[in-house]
């Protein structure tokens, strides 16, 4: 991956963030970072090296207990998993 791809990714503060509490919007944070990966065509291990910022709260927690269950896991595989909570 050169240094040019790493320069098109936004700030951690420019991504969405999702807590999983209250009023909220799943599809609304995959859109956002399904955005963000088609634009810069981003590969999937940048997107969920970002996970254990981008969750917050409960979902958090959440991904924490997906991820040591089933390990490291695809940007598509944790949307299925977000989409099926």
């Amino acid at each position: 991956m050169g240094q040019e791809l790493l320069k098109e990714v936004p700030k951690l503060k420019e991504w969405p963030h999702f807590s999983g509490e209250g009023e909220y919007d799943h599809m609304e944070f995959i859109r956002g970072i399904e955005m963000i990966k088609e634009d810069i065509e981003l590969p999937e291990r940048l997107v969920t090296a970002r996970f254990n910022t981008l969750f917050t709260r409960s979902a958090h927690r959440w991904y924490i207990k997906l991820r040591q269950a089933h390990g490291h896991q695809s940007w598509t595989w944790f949307k299925t998993q977000i989409i099926n909570k």
